[in-house]
């Protein structure tokens, strides 16, 4: 099912400056292993080496923090929404 990751500003060197892209998913883990396989340099971004989120990568589906949720494991569904939240300094 398609879905739709927001890439950041400050990520979005890494995607060609695109603002979205359209993966197929059911989870968020997914998701970002869809993502990460069109633009691998996007991982150091979000993720450490043993694939786990950094903890400074903060990502919504739709207004839920997926901390608050299922993590990595969170399900989405046909034309959800997952947000990448950039660190911000002083927070």
């Amino acid at each position: 099912m398609p879905v739709v990751i927001q890439i950041p500003t400050p990520l979005r060197r890494f995607t060609g400056g695109r603002r979205t892209v359209t993966v197929e998913a059911h989870t968020v883990g997914a998701a970002l292993d869809e993502l990460t396989g069109i633009f691998p340099d996007v991982r150091a971004g979000l993720q450490r080496p043993d694939g786990s989120l950094r903890s400074d990568a903060r990502l919504f589906v739709g207004a839920e923090d997926i901390r608050g949720l299922g993590g990595l494991d969170t399900p989405v569904s046909d034309g959800d929404v997952i947000a990448i939240i950039p660190p911000v300094a002083g927070a």
